[in-house]
């Protein structure tokens, strides 16, 4: 979902989004990323009971389309094409093979899912992407990637099923679809043209369904933001149950 700000792709609504960015840059600090400890794995990750050596769920495609060196994978299970929900989870390798965390429930975008995502279309773009930055209206809570807190992420309005979508850019990640990796989620730059969209976030739930995004619940976020770590190369892979298994 694109929360818009600027004269550029004004939408008629207050928060009419195609993903979870902005217009211009806003103000706002930005920190470095943080060093894992020894002991930063979830409990919940390190208690995991079965390592697989593939990812549960995935075809041979989409595995092969997960980057070599790519050591956590954030998968997003849609549950139909045309579905707003999904669920979420948090694969990390092993010497093993692939650990699975715990599922979280989530919504995706209100028609479901595309291959061809464009401006407006109200549906989360199929496909690997890498998980470079993070930021959000709240203060960093431990953040691994890099963090970019500020009030450019104030979310005001509602929701397509009357819901209030304040709060739901407390936290971030920015999904790099048709964005600039390395940038605060809040920059507009768009390589593939404003007309593909973008902005397209994993953040807070707000009880749902998305313009483009992918949403959790805040302490899911707090998991993720805490996990994600830019030296394990993380990627999400996301899209409907059926796109994922070839």
């Amino acid at each position: 979902m694109i929360h818009r700000r600027t004269a550029v792709a004004l939408l008629a609504s207050p928060l009419l989004l195609t993903g979870c960015g902005g217009g211009a840059e806003a103000t706002g600090r930005r920190t470095p990323p943080t060093r894992p400890a020894p002991t930063a794995t979830p409990a919940s990750v390190v208690q995991a009971e079965q390592a697989h050596q593939g990812i549960p769920g995935l075809g041979p495609a989409r595995s092969a389309a997960i980057p070599e060196r790519c050591e956590q994978a954030v998968v997003v299970t849609g549950r139909g094409k045309d579905s707003p929900l999904c669920t979420v989870a948090l694969h990390q390798r092993t010497t093993a093979g692939w650990q699975t965390g715990p599922r979280w429930p989530g919504h995706n975008a209100l028609r479901g899912w595309s291959a061809h995502h464009v401006l407006d279309d109200l549906r989360s773009p199929l496909g690997v992407y890498t998980l470079s930055d993070a930021g959000g209206l709240l203060p960093d809570p431990g953040s691994k990637l890099p963090y970019h807190h500020s009030g450019g992420f104030h979310s005001p309005g509602t929701g397509f099923e009357g819901e209030p979508l304040e709060g739901c850019f407390d936290y971030v990640i920015a999904i790099d679809y048709n964005r600039r990796p390395g940038t605060s989620p809040l920059d507009w730059t768009r390589p593939l043209g404003p007309k593909r969209g973008g902005g397209v976030w994993l953040h807070v739930d707000h009880g749902g369904p998305t313009h483009g995004c992918v949403s959790v619940a805040k302490g899911h976020m707090r998991e993720l933001l805490r996990t994600v770590d830019p030296a394990r190369h993380p990627v999400v892979v996301m899209g409907h149950a059926d796109w994922l298994a070839v």
